[in-house]
């Protein structure tokens, strides 16, 4: 593995790219935020936009929510702005009470929010498959989170949709994906974590029918050009600093954890859902880096740690076994322990992570993997 010379992400983040220096992209991108973009001109460009879609009744915008720090954001954003928004959340797959409290703290700035409760036996039963299938429980989610709010957007006339970052931008991506003003069908079928499954590919699974999968399927084209419907990312047209946000969130009642994340080091991200940590653990199995190098790598960029101490915090938190939200998931989807870390062995990259001589994987007395010394973290 090979690491960044910046920050500490690898080579094995899909679509991540080094230059000749050995800095990632997402490095780069990071110094044409601080340097070289115009945001005083695209800032103008988003209240160009802004102008033009306030009405004199109805919503003025569509904000996908979640209760968390970012959607918090982005609704204080739009209220400061004069826009009248309508909020919609796609439920999370296990929520958990403090990401309801959160919820309710979003809409209590002064927003009309919906609140999506989708059919839950068609919904488990997709998490199993993407689970078992694809290693990646949140599989339905991240479909539901873009494609839902398309759907109101279309039922309510609101061509405006305010999505918050653009991850290719902030954690590394295709260059041509960077500077995506826009989040539509494409995004979502390229880069919103569909990892080559289609919605109609869960026809069947559990007798899931066409009908079930309604919600799933984004507005079709002639719907979507009818109302006018376009995404766009907050994050282009202002810089994206996830902990200053944070501060701007809690300033308007949004509750941190009261201790660090299982999978990582900070406590203000993945409050909503137990099933999102299930979902970085096997990321870390799978590429060897897990949601605490997503945010060492932030910070470092930020200035808010130096590299050598993304490491320490990197190694320290990334690919602890999160028995809490192993806990949560098995009693949610029936599966027992062993089961599941049966699965999760099978995505488990042998390259980076030791086996003993008859090929099972070996693990410390906490139940974390060992890993190969070749691709320590350094």
């Amino acid at each position: 593995m090979r690491y960044c010379t910046k920050c500490v992400m690898p080579d094995t983040k899909p679509e991540l790219t080094f230059d000749e220096k050995g800095v990632c992209n997402a490095c780069r991108a990071h110094e044409r935020k601080v340097g070289t973009i115009d945001w005083k001109q695209r800032e103008k460009e988003f209240l160009e936009i802004v102008k033009t879609n306030k009405k004199n009744d109805g919503y003025d915008v569509l904000i996908p929510v979640s209760g968390g720090k970012d959607s918090t954001y982005q609704t204080i954003k739009a209220l400061e702005l004069g826009l009248k928004p309508l909020c919609v959340c796609f439920e999370p797959t296990i929520a958990t009470e403090l990401g309801k409290r959160n919820l309710d703290n979003l809409q209590n700035l002064g927003v009309d929010l919906i609140l999506v409760k989708k059919d839950p036996k068609v919904y488990k039963s997709m998490v199993i498959e993407g689970f078992k299938t694809l290693g990646d429980n949140e599989w339905p989610d991240h479909v539901g989170i873009f494609t839902v709010p398309a759907h109101f957007a279309v039922k309510f006339n609101i061509p405006l949709l305010l999505w918050g970052e653009n991850s290719q931008f902030e954690y590394g991506g295709p260059a041509t994906s960077q500077d995506n003003k826009h989040l539509n069908r494409r995004w979502l079928e390229e880069f919103g974590g569909l990892l080559g499954y289609r919605v109609e590919d869960m026809i069947g699974i559990d007798g899931i029918t066409k009908k079930d999968l309604y919600l799933y399927n984004y507005p079709s084209d002639e719907e979507i050009q009818r109302v006018g419907v376009t995404g766009v990312f907050l994050g282009y047209y202002f810089p994206w600093d996830t902990r200053r946000q944070t501060d701007v969130s809690v300033a308007h009642g949004f509750e941190t954890a009261s201790r660090h994340i299982e999978t990582t080091y900070t406590n203000f991200e993945n409050l909503d859902c137990h099933s999102m940590t299930i979902h970085d653990y096997l990321k870390y199995v799978k590429y060897g880096f897990g949601r605490a190098t997503d945010h060492a790598c932030l910070d470092i960029r930020n200035g808010d740690i130096n590299r050598e101490e993304g490491v320490r915090l990197a190694t320290r938190y990334d690919g602890r076994y999160p028995y809490e939200a192993v806990t949560e998931f098995c009693n949610y989807t029936g599966m027992s322990k062993e089961e599941f870390d049966e699965t999760v062995d099978t995505f488990t990259n042998k390259k980076i992570f030791l086996q003993d001589e008859n090929g099972e994987f070996l693990r410390d007395i906490d139940g974390s993997l060992v890993r190969n010394s070749e691709y320590v973290l350094r």
